[in-house]
């Protein structure tokens, strides 16, 4: 299915770029033309980050090809961070996640512990950890996993129990799994270099203060 272009989304973002653009003679001394054109990029791309006329990645790579054409930035400095090795590490280890989530897998996974666990609410609780432990080394970002595969289960145990938001029965059971897969998550996250996005970005600047942390370590 194609992306529909949102056009009327592109305004506020050109809007303010331009803006601060053409502000550069009143930029404060100590700024520099370069950096000040790279601010009016960089507030543009997070505008349009917000307001979405195309999805993220989409409005980082425009912002991206912006600092380019403007000459901004020479094309060999910014294309030198697709070399960094934590860079595809991310990058395959998202391409891993998408497939647990469209084949199902991790679901599958996550109801197989279910069965096995979920005699009580509490173990219903540590199975959807469980889960979350046995997924966090394959799914390099925390939100896609807790949001992408844990969250619906999450939510079809809740409602099969009678717990839904909109019967304000939320508190019986939803809550307390949520709650329980939040913390589960945040634990998790911390656990492997692959488990959360900014976990191998963290490796890269401690390399650069020349320690070396290793998947396991």
């Amino acid at each position: 299915m194609a992306t529909k272009i949102n056009y009327k989304k592109f305004i506020i973002p050109i809007v303010v770029a331009l803006v601060i653009w053409l502000a550069t003679p009143f930029r404060p001394e100590s700024v520099s033309i370069a950096a000040w054109h790279m601010l009016a990029i960089f507030v543009a791309t997070i505008i349009g980050c917000i307001t979405q006329p195309l999805p993220i990645g989409a409005v980082a790579i425009l912002g991206f090809t912006t600092t380019v054409i403007t000459h901004e930035v020479p094309i060999d400095t910014a294309v030198a961070g697709f070399g960094n090795n934590s860079i595809w590490l991310i990058a395959m280890a998202f391409f891993i996640s998408r497939g647990f989530i469209k084949t199902g897998l991790g679901r599958r996974i996550a109801l197989g512990f279910v069965r096995i666990f979920g005699k009580k609410t509490l173990g219903l609780a540590y199975s959807l950890i469980g889960v979350d432990l046995i997924l966090a080394p394959a799914t390099p970002s925390n939100t896609a996993r807790a949001g992408g595969i844990m969250y619906p289960i999450i939510n079809s145990l809740s409602r099969s129990f009678g717990s839904a938001p909109e019967d304000n029965t939320q508190r019986k059971v939803g809550s307390f799994l949520t709650f329980a897969e939040f913390h589960g998550n945040m634990i998790t996250a911390a656990m492997f270099l692959t488990a959360m996005a900014g976990n191998p970005l963290a490796q890269s600047l401690a390399k650069s203060a020349h320690i070396n942390i290793s998947w396991m370590g």
